[in-house]
């Protein structure tokens, strides 16, 4: 699907409107800026294409220890409220997306509210910590202090701590595979993990990232910004917990995906990420872990977070939400 002759023209026509327009407003990409212009800019955009916010039952601000003692914050979202006389809600925990670099609770918010909505589950989304000033691996184990810290935490919230997932988008899609991963090695069951065009690959050189490198939202200058903030030195784009699909670990080995949570994968069809998506699906169904994969022709990274323009995100959303009521059983 990257090897198109004109790429371009696999865009949808209002995917392209909404690009034309982006490139008519004349803002500084993100990588001509600090981290900390980088943050306010992407805050500053996050709601400009989003569905207005669903009103929920709960919305509640939560936080979290890090194993360092640092606090995370995190938001608890539910259709409902805990009660006696109904089960407690499956959870799942949400890490944002930004390139490891920007995004936080607020530019989801909107997303994790219609996931809860639709998928009748509980959504706590958190704030993992960021580059530059907290370089890999610490968002990653921010992300597993924030599993075990719900799971804790799930029975007084109203949550139930035996059906739980754990989901993201791009850099915070990354995130979750990872966790997934790190949930396997500790015997920690998750019903899924749900991921939206995770970065997955050590390198950035496969056929996708050649053809999407320029135009497509998601530029090969943004990525080498924000994998320049977040990696030490050039060794850990080789660990696996950076990149779940081609990393090793201390033994120098490719890590194993075999027993991994089942997987739900939904990718941009122009995206630089989308090969290592589609790789990494295929890694998964290798190692007999069941997967269902959606691939979104026509738009581009970061879609999911333009449902007010792109018909995709909706679909995407119910998708999903779908998948997530068939693990969680509550369909």
């Amino acid at each position: 699907m990257s090897h198109h002759r004109n790429p371009r023209a696999l865009l949808t026509p209002v995917m392209r409107q909404v690009l034309e327009r982006m490139a008519r407003a004349g803002r500084a990409p993100l990588h001509a800026l600090t981290p900390d212009q980088a943050r306010a800019a992407y805050e500053a955009g996050a709601g400009v294409l989003e569905l207005a916010p669903h009103k929920l039952a709960r919305v509640e601000d939560l936080h979290f220890t890090a194993r360092d003692g640092h606090p995370l914050p995190a938001r608890l979202y539910a259709p409902e409220h805990p009660a006696l006389d109904r089960p407690a809600l499956p959870v799942l925990l949400y890490l944002h997306g930004g390139g490891f670099t920007m995004g936080s609770i607020a530019t989801h918010d909107v997303l994790c509210r219609h996931l809860s909505h639709l998928a009748h589950c509980a959504v706590v989304s958190v704030d993992y910590r960021l580059a530059p000033q907290h370089q890999f691996p610490t968002a990653a184990f921010d992300a597993w202090d924030s599993l075990n810290a719900l799971r804790t935490q799930a029975p007084a919230l109203g949550l139930d701590g035996a059906r739980m997932a754990i989901g993201g988008d791009s850099a915070g899609g990354t995130l979750a595979a990872v966790t997934a991963l790190m949930a396997r090695d500790a015997g920690l069951p998750l019903a899924l993990q749900m991921l939206f065009y995770p970065g997955c690959a050590g390198h950035q050189n496969m056929p996708s990232h050649h053809a999407f490198a320029h135009g497509f939202m998601l530029e090969v200058a943004h990525i080498d910004y924000f994998y320049g903030h977040y990696l030490r030195c050039p060794a850990d784009r080789n660990d696996w917990r950076f990149a779940p699909l081609d990393g090793v670990d201390e033994s120098g080995h490719v890590r194993d995906l075999e027993g991994v949570a089942p997987a739900w994968i939904g990718l941009a069809e122009c995206d630089p990420l989308a090969d290592e998506g589609i790789a990494y699906a295929d890694r998964l169904r290798g190692a007999h872990v069941p997967v269902d994969l959606e691939i979104y022709r026509g738009v581009v990274h970061g879609f999911i977070n333009l449902g007010r323009a792109i018909p995709e995100a909706l679909t995407a959303h119910g998708d999903a939400a779908r998948a997530l009521r068939h693990a969680f059983q509550t369909h």
